[in-house]
């Protein structure tokens, strides 16, 4: 599944670099909750394996969709994608 299927999924409209859009995503988001904030987006699902996924969205920001995943131990992991398709940033963390 990529960005764009997931944005009209849940009826989104904002605007998110060509890149972004084609990006691929896990499909599980689409039986996620979503939340909104301003201009900002949630979209949270549990897994049954007790993974918690976090897709964030933020079109205005540096890093506008963000994608972080708690295991059950804690630890943290994800990826943050910039403007452009080379700003990418890994997230690793308890």
């Amino acid at each position: 599944m990529i960005l764009r299927d997931l944005l009209k999924h849940f009826d989104i409209e904002e605007s998110f670099p060509d890149y972004l859009l084609e990006q691929s995503f896990n499909k599980v988001f689409l039986d996620g909750e979503l939340s909104k904030s301003d201009n900002n987006y949630k979209i949270v699902v549990k897994t049954r394996q007790d993974v918690i996924h976090q897709l964030f969205l933020k079109p205005d920001e540096d890093y506008p969709v963000i994608v972080l995943s708690e295991l059950p131990s804690g630890l943290l992991n994800g990826m943050k994608f910039g403007l452009t398709e080379d700003d990418v940033a890994y997230i690793n963390g308890l």
